[in-house]
C-alpha cells in the first residue's frame, strides 16, 4: 500500500452535488484539496432528482422560509453560471378546490416572487386551460409561475471540473475504508474499487459528504463522535413517452397532500415524480416499488386526457435523501434544509447533512465560513460570479448559432444537444473537427467516439452507464447491442 508524504488541506469524501460544490469553493480559496468518489461522480442522489432549480413552493406550507428564499436567491445565480445546463420552465397548477382553497394558493405564489424578487424570471398569475389542452376538462383553470430545469449528473461533473481547474484532485472510484489520526492529521486509506489497491491520504481536516452513506461513514470508517440520526427519504421517479405538446411543466395536487411534477423530458419522453418513502438498507439498493408505479401512474390519470399504465413506463430511478427530522413526521414534510455539524475533538471533520441541489453553492459557502477559523489563509468567497465550466457565453441560441456557422456539418439535433450539454467546451470536443468523418464512429443517436474520448479523457467517464445515463441521457434510446458495442469501446482504451 502507497502513502503520501503531503499533507493536503482538505479531503472532501463523496462525489455528489455537496461534495463537488464543496471542493470547488474550497480549491477556489486557496485550499489544497483531494475529492474520493466510491462510484462515479453523481452516481446515487445527485443524479436521481426531479431535475429542478427551484425554491420549493410546496415548502412554504412547511414554513420553511429561509429555505425558499435562499433557494430562489440561488436560482437566479445558477440561471446566470450554468446557461447551457439550466433553463427556465414555466410551471402550471391546476386548481383543485377540495385539496386547497383558490386563496391559499395566490398568497402562496404571492409569497414566492415576493421572496425571489423576481429579478429575471416573470412572475406568477392566474389562467383558464383551454378546451384543447392536455388536461381533464374538470381542471379548467389554476396558476403559473417560474422556477428552472437542470441537468442535475452534469451539474455536479462541472462543478468537478471547475474545482479541477482551481487544483483540486478528483479521484473516482476511490473508496474511503478506512481513517485514522495521527498527530492531528488524518491518515485516509483509498481504495480503488477497479483493482483493489490501497493508497493512504493525509489531510488536516474532512469533509463527510457520503450523502445517504453520511450516517454509516460517521459511524464505521470515521472515528469521530456522532450524535445526529440521520433518516432515509427514497424519491422515485418514472419516464413515459411525451404525454403532451408543448414546453410547460405541471405542477398536481394530490390527495395525500403531496404534489407531483410531470415535465418535458429529452424532447420525447416525460418525466413524473416524485414519491416520498422512509428507506431502510444500503442506499445503492433502492428502487421504485411496483405501487409507487401505480401511485405516479395514477395521479397523471387523474388529471390527463391522455391516460398511461406501467406498462408504459420506459425508464425508471429512486435516489435516497439523507434528511434530519423527526421518526413521527410524515417523510414529504420533513425538511429539505441543511445541516453542517464540525467536530475537532480529534482531528476537524465537517459533516454534511440534507441539503437541495439548488442550493447546493450556498452550502459549500457556509462550509468555508465553519472551517475558515481552521484556515485562515483562505481568500474570500468567490463562486457566486463564476461561470461553471462552458458557461462563458450569453445565451444558448447565440451560441448555437456560432456553432452552426463554424461547424455547418453538424446536424441540428447533435449541435443542440451539444450546447445544451457543454456550452463553450464544445469547441474543445470540436478541437481539430473539419467534417463528420472527423468525429469517428458512431455508435447511435448521436454517439459519436470524439465525444466518448473526450468524456473519458476530460470528465472521468469509465462505464458504459457513466456516458449513457450521467454525462447524457442517451440510455433512453439505446438498445442492448449499442450498448454492448460501446462497452467493448471502452473496455479498449
Amino acid at each position: 500500500m502507497s502513502q503520501e508524504s503531503t499533507i493536503h488541506d482538505l479531503l472532501v469524501i463523496g462525489g455528489g452535488i455537496n461534495g463537488t460544490g464543496i471542493a470547488a469553493d474550497a480549491a477556489g480559496r486557496g485550499l489544497d484539496v483531494v475529492l474520493c468518489e466510491m462510484n462515479d461522480l453523481a452516481s446515487a442522489t445527485s443524479s436521481a432528482s426531479t431535475k429542478l432549480i427551484h425554491g420549493g413552493l410546496r415548502y412554504l406550507e412547511q414554513y420553511e422560509f429561509r429555505l425558499v428564499r435562499e433557494a430562489l436567491a440561488e436560482r437566479e445565480v445558477l440561471l446566470r453560471n450554468a446557461p447551457h445546463i439550466i433553463t427556465p420552465m414555466r410551471f402550471q397548477l391546476p386548481h383543485r378546490p377540495h385539496l386547497r382553497p383558490r386563496w391559499m394558493i395566490r398568497a402562496g405564489l404571492y409569497l414566492y416572487d415576493f421572496l425571489s424578487q423576481r429579478v429575471t424570471l416573470p412572475a406568477s398569475r392566474s389562467l383558464k386551460f383551454s378546451a384543447d389542452g392536455p388536461l381533464v376538462p374538470e381542471l379548467r383553470d389554476g396558476f403559473e409561475y417560474s422556477d428552472a430545469w437542470v441537468d442535475d449528473a452534469r451539474l455536479v461533473v462541472l462543478a468537478a471540473m471547475q474545482a479541477r481547474e482551481h487544483g483540486a484532485q478528483i479521484r473516482v472510484r476511490s473508496r474511503c475504508v478506512a481513517a485514522t489520526v495521527e498527530d492531528g492529521v488524518w491518515l485516509v486509506t483509498l481504495q480503488d474499487t477497479r483493482d483493489g489497491t490501497r493508497q493512504q491520504v493525509r489531510a488536516r481536516a474532512l469533509v463527510n459528504a457520503a450523502g445517504p452513506w453520511v450516517g454509516q461513514l460517521a459511524l464505521g470508517e470515521l472515528p469521530h463522535d456522532e450524535d445526529q440520526t440521520v433518516r432515509l427519504v427514497k424519491g422515485c421517479h418514472i419516464v413515459v413517452p411525451r404525454l403532451y405538446v408543448g414546453a410547460e411543466a405541471f405542477l398536481l395536487q394530490n390527495s395525500d397532500g403531496r404534489v407531483v411534477f410531470v415535465i418535458p423530458y429529452q424532447h420525447d419522453f416525460t418525466l413524473i415524480g416524485t414519491t416520498e418513502e422512509d428507506f431502510v438498507g444500503d442506499p445503492a439498493t433502492a428502487q421504485i416499488s411496483p405501487w409507487e408505479i401505480d401511485y405516479l401512474v395514477a395521479i397523471v390519470n387523474e388529471c390527463f386526457k391522455a391516460k398511461i399504465s406501467p406498462a408504459d413506463v420506459v425508464h425508471h430511478f429512486a435516489g435516497v435523501r439523507p434528511l434530519l427530522g423527526g421518526e413521527d413526521e410524515n417523510a414529504s414534510k420533513v425538511s429539505r434544509d441543511y445541516t453542517l455539524e464540525l467536530d475537532t475533538s480529534k482531528a476537524p471533520v465537517l459533516t454534511v447533512y440534507g441539503g437541495k441541489i439548488t442550493t447546493y453553492r450556498r452550502l459549500a459557502e457556509t462550509a468555508m465560513e465553519r472551517l475558515q477559523e481552521l484556515f485562515p489563509q483562505m481568500t474570500s468567497k468567490w463562486t457566486a460570479g463564476a461561470r461553471l465550466p462552458g458557461g462563458d457565453f450569453p445565451s444558448q441560441t447565440e451560441l448555437n448559432r456560432d456553432l452552426q456557422t463554424r461547424h455547418s456539418w453538424l446536424a441540428d439535433a447533435l449541435r443542440e444537444r451539444w450546447v445544451g450539454s457543454y456550452g463553450t467546451l464544445v469547441y474543445r470536443l470540436l478541437d481539430g473537427a473539419r467534417c463528420l468523418e472527423d468525429l469517428g464512429e458512431h455508435f447511435g443517436h448521436g454517439l459519436y467516439a470524439r465525444e466518448i474520448d473526450y468524456l473519458m479523457r476530460e470528465e472521468w467517464a469509465v462505464e458504459v452507464d457513466d456516458i449513457l445515463w450521467r454525462r447524457s441521457k442517451l440510455g433512453l434510446y439505446f438498445n442492448a447491442e449499442q450498448r454492448r458495442r460501446l462497452a467493448t469501446y471502452l473496455s479498449e482504451k
